[in-house]
Formats: C-alpha cells, structure tokens, sequence
C-alpha cells in the first residue's frame, strides 16, 4: 500500500491541503473541530508529513522536532508555545508532529530523524522505561519531557538520553492524602486504561499508597478506567467514567481525576445524576489547565510546573547537541492548589 499523503489526508478530511498543514503544526487560527477532524485521521493513519515543500525545506534547516504523544491532552497544548518561543530563541526551526497513544513514540522519532535531518527530538508524553539499547540507536540527540517513568529520580533514569519530569505517585499521593485529610475515606479515582502503564497506573499508585498509609481498604469498585472507545484525555471519557462509577451505586464522597479535561465531563455526569459539587462529591484534578479556574466551582487541582520543564528540556537538549556527554533526569515538584470543589468534612 502506497504511503498516506497530506493530498489523501486533505481529501479523506474534506479539506483543502492548507488546513491539514495548519492542523499538524496546530496553528491557533485554524477552528477547533476542524483541527480535531484532521488529526483523528492523521492518528488513524499514523501519517508522518512527508511531501509538502514545507518540510522538503526543512531536511535542510536547523530544525528540533517535538514528538507528542497524547494530542487531546491540553496539558501538552498549553506547553507549544513555550518550547516554540524557546527554541526560535536558541535559533532553532520548530517542527511539531503527533502520534497516538498506542503508537511507539521511540519507532516514530527514529524514522522522523532519519527523513528530516534533525538536530535534536524533545519527546513529550509516554514512558520512561525503554531498553538503554533502543534509546542509544537514535541518531540525534533527544530529551524525555512529561513522560511517566518508575522510580525516576535525580539520578536515575535512561542512560543515553536527558529527562524532565515529575513524580507521578508521589503527586497522586498528595492529592489522596488531602482529601483524606479534608475527612473524605470513601474516595474514587478516574484513573486511565487497564492497560495503561503510564501516568494513569502511576498515579494509580500513589493514590493505593495513601490510602495504605491512611488504614483505609482498596476498593477496585471504587477506580473507573477509561473506556477505549472515547478519545484519551478528553471529556467525553471523564463523563463516560463517572457515569459508569455513579451506576454501581458505590457510596463515596470524593473522586480523584487524573486529569483536567476528564474532570470537565466529570462534572457534567455529577450535574446530571442530580447531585452537587462539592456538597455530595468534592472532585480533584490533575494538570492545572486555565479552563479550570473558571468551573463551578472553581476545580482543586495539581498544577506542573510548565515553564521550569520547558526552560529544563531546551537546555538540556541545546548541551547535547553542543556535544555533552552528561545526562540529567530532573523531577519538578508540582502544586495542589486548592480552589473551591472540595468539601471540608472535618
């Protein structure tokens, strides 16, 4: 079968061959809808861009690519900018390509090195825990953002390549032990895929740790995994969850939601079995998301430091293309802010 083209993506989308253009490099003027339409397909078909003038160009420029895995997470959205400005910066051209969740991100940036000529790869999303030998076949210099890993630290982490990222479990365990805390010890979690063994098995964890250390009993009725058929990450999936969880008839009083936009469905199926937030169920967040702020109420969440892994990443990618030898794994310690979407029980 003939390679998928940017011409077969634009006709299978409906779309003139700009838009699809527009759409992978997630430029902020194309609409919303339109953008997710192009990039489900793009996803379905595992297209790496390939034929366009644009990107012939760039096997000659001094171009990084940033690979992400998990493009409905608006967690990794909100990060584009910030690496963009701080690679323009450091004289390098910007190339943003995305892959699903199921793909292998190491595969797809090794035959993306070889077609473009990079000067280096920033991988954002995934996971840490790749052979050393498949991380020392990449044939430029690459640094791991916002992947998950387990036991990560300072100190260790893949030999041949730098990371950035933070503690998963330990963030989860946070999050449990404030609502435990709050008085809550009948807490749920919207955690990710039974097969998931990323942050949504890593955050699971830490949230078993806490409630371990608390003297409260695992309830695996009490954890809704998301379901396949909805896009990762996104609302849909939260609202799906949380139905499914509000079904089983289960009392608790708190639920965990590992990530923002799932709480945003949350919320809905809440509203919609008829029960309030938090006065029936306090939700907690994870990602720190703008949109948050403006729920109602106003959701408690886990906010990344964006900036500091940005700023981490750039630089450590800029000291390897300068010919270091020296790898570093950086974990950054993230915030709980806390707003108005959990219920003080005590």
């Amino acid at each position: 079968m003939a390679a998928m083209t940017i011409r077969d993506i634009a006709r299978l989308c409906n779309v003139s061959i700009s838009t699809v253009s527009r759409a992978i490099n997630n430029d902020p003027s194309i609409n919303e809808k339109t953008r997710e339409r192009v990039m489900s397909v793009v996803r379905k078909f595992n297209y790496i861009p390939n034929n366009s003038a644009r990107n012939l160009k760039m096997t000659e420029s001094n171009t990084v690519a940033l690979i992400v895995k998990g493009v409905n997470n608006p967690f990794f959205q909100g990060m584009f900018p910030y690496f963009q400005k701080e690679l323009v910066e450091n004289g390098y051209d910007y190339f943003l390509h995305t892959i699903s969740g199921d793909a292998d991100e190491v595969y797809v940036a090794e035959e993306i090195a070889k077609e473009k000529r990079l000067k280096g790869i920033i991988l954002l999303g995934g996971t840490m825990d790749y052979p050393d030998v498949v991380l020392k076949n990449m044939q430029v210099p690459m640094v791991l953002c916002s992947v998950a890993g387990r036991g990560v630290n300072e100190t260790t982490g893949p030999v041949h390549v730098s990371s950035v990222s933070i503690d998963d479990p330990k963030e989860a365990y946070k999050v449990t032990d404030y609502l435990i805390h709050k008085g809550h010890r009948k807490i749920a979690m919207l955690t990710g895929t039974r097969e998931d063994n990323t942050v949504g098995l890593l955050r699971l964890s830490g949230y078993r740790r806490a409630l371990e250390d608390n003297g409260i009993p695992y309830d695996e009725d009490l954890i809704a995994y998301m379901d396949a058929q909805n896009p990762e990450y996104t609302e849909a999936n939260g609202y799906a969850m949380m139905t499914r969880l509000l079904k089983r008839k289960k009392e608790f009083t708190a639920v965990f939601v590992i990530a923002d936009r799932m709480a945003i469905g949350a919320y809905k199926a809440i509203y919609d079995a008829g029960l309030k937030i938090p006065q029936d169920i306090s939700v907690v967040g994870f990602d720190g998301i703008e949109l948050t702020r403006y729920m109602e109420p106003s959701l408690t969440t886990v906010i990344q430091p964006v900036q500091k892994m940005v700023d981490s990443s750039v630089r450590l990618l800029m000291a390897q293309i300068g010919g270091s030898q020296e790898r570093e794994h950086l974990v950054y310690e993230a915030e709980l802010h806390e707003r108005d979407s959990v219920l003080d029980k005590n």
